[in-house]
């Protein structure tokens, strides 16, 4: 299990963990949404582990980490000989879950040439493998995620309006990690059992204001962004057995929990605000993907639809959107 797992008690969470123990048995299509860090992956494991293919292979693939050359034959495998470097036969991650589930992250960033394919295999459960005539049957439960609007990519024609409902029959919402605020202590409680820093074994409280802190901050990167400050916090913690945590930086770049209309407002604030801290580097181990507990490409998207650009924010600088189209490089980019 992720070191996410299934934690929480807020009403949202346990309306999730319901739609899990419900779809379970079903053996259709789930699509799993949320945003970056909420634990899409976790969801899927969990509906995985509750049903009849619990004994069976778990095969996960993240369809924006591998380039569109080379996502086909991950998906279907390939024949020895089907291309130049392909020296004796690979079976794919379909051919991998048989029998299991297969669970396909990023599914907004397959390639639409790919799409007939993908929707074949899973209509028909068959499909060949480069190179070869044969057909190969599987038996495959699909569980797919995504952090996009795929009815706008729908209509915007950036992906198939027939794949889109087949890997829809049953939706889950992750609820972000601001909308259940009550979780908040009981993450930070596990992050800090489970970290491997030696200085977490000394550590026995988290003090009042550090936790109200933690609870008040919205985590625009979710889960991911509270384990990645719990862990600098323990680092921070050096010989005592109460928290050290950095909460002036939470602070700082807190903002007053918005309304539904405010959101995109205060995510705006936030991401510039963290930028800013790191001088618009965007990758990199220091840069403001990494703080947020995003994917650099994630936050770059972010920073498109939010209109975010280092010339509008700093007025003095050249443009962040000039890098998002090709036409320039933004300096210091990890």
């Amino acid at each position: 299990m992720s070191a996410f797992e299934l934690i929480g008690a807020s009403p949202k969470f346990r309306a999730v963990l319901e739609d899990v123990r419900t779809v379970a048995d079903a053996d259709c299509p789930v699509l799993v949404c949320g945003e970056t860090g909420t634990g899409k992956e976790v969801i899927a494991r969990a509906i995985h582990d509750s049903s009849p293919r619990r004994q069976r292979r778990f095969v996960a693939i993240n369809c924006a980490a591998i380039p569109a050359s080379l996502l086909e034959s991950e998906l279907f495998g390939y024949e020895r000989g089907a291309f130049t470097g392909a020296v004796t036969q690979r079976i794919g991650h379909f051919q991998a879950a048989d029998r299991g589930t297969l669970f396909l992250d990023e599914i907004g960033e397959l390639p639409l040439e790919l799409q007939p394919k993908l929707l074949r295999a899973i209509q028909e459960q068959e499909f060949e493998r480069l190179g070869s005539s044969q057909t190969t049957r599987v038996d495959v439960r699909i569980v797919a995620a995504t952090n996009q609007n795929l009815e706008q990519m729908v209509r915007e024609r950036r992906f198939r309006m027939d794949l889109y409902y087949r890997l829809n029959v049953f939706p889950i919402e992750i609820p972000p990690l601001r909308e259940r605020a009550d979780d908040i202590p009981l993450f930070v409680d596990h992050f800090l059992r489970t970290s491997k820093c030696r200085q977490a074994e000394s550590i026995e409280r988290v003090s009042d204001d550090v936790m109200a802190a933690l609870v008040r901050y919205d985590w625009p990167g979710n889960i991911r962004e509270l384990q990645n400050f719990i862990q600098r916090s323990v680092i921070l913690t050096k010989g005592g057995v109460e928290l050290r945590a950095p909460v002036a930086e939470l602070t700082k770049k807190s903002v007053p929990i918005p309304s539904a209309g405010t959101l995109a407002d205060a995510n705006r604030a936030h991401i510039i605000s963290t930028l800013r801290e790191t001088n618009w580097v965007v990758g990199g181990q220091n840069g403001a993907a990494a703080r947020l507990g995003l994917n650099r490409s994630t936050l770059i998207g972010k920073m498109q639809k939010l209109g975010i650009s280092r010339r509008t924010a700093e007025p003095s600088t050249e443009r962040l959107d000039s890098y998002a189209s090709g036409s320039a490089s933004l300096p210091a980019l990890a």
